[in-house]
């Protein structure tokens, strides 16, 4: 039988370099508070937002095709009917895994990303994942 804990807990282990598409420079949105909790949990933050030069002391991209160098993860804080564009670019730039945060579903897009060969997690919030089965600590 498949653990999904297990499953998760590999995902986070494996993961370095995530690329958040949808991050906001406001502290006050969702997809900053776990940028930024990944970020101090040793992952690289890479933002995605055409709105921004920098978020958390990053530079900012205004595509995922745009980003430099490898992306292991792409957590996606956009609404489920933009999924499809990004889940199409994680799969052309590589990524292994695209992660869906919480009231984000496309099993369209999940069903593509799955073909292409990537992880896919929908409707989970990468935050809350890690702090329950990597208890926060810094470690991965």
């Amino acid at each position: 039988m498949n653990d999904p804990n297990a499953t998760l807990r590999r995902i986070l282990s494996q993961t370095r370099r995530i690329a958040v598409v949808g991050l906001s420079a406001n502290p006050s949105r969702p997809s900053h508070g776990v940028a930024a909790y990944l970020q101090a949990q040793g992952y690289r933050i890479v933002p995605v937002n055409p709105r921004y030069e920098k978020v958390l002391g990053e530079r900012c991209y205004a595509r995922l095709e745009d980003v430099p160098g490898p992306v292991d993860m792409v957590d996606v804080f956009r609404r489920s009917e933009e999924v499809g564009p990004v889940a199409d670019s994680a799969i052309a730039i590589g990524a292994r895994c695209l992660w869906l945060q919480i009231g984000v579903v496309d099993e369209a897009a999940a069903a593509r990303a799955r073909a292409a060969g990537l992880e896919v997690m929908m409707d989970r919030c990468l935050k809350i994942d890690h702090a329950r089965l990597l208890g926060g600590s810094g470690r991965r």
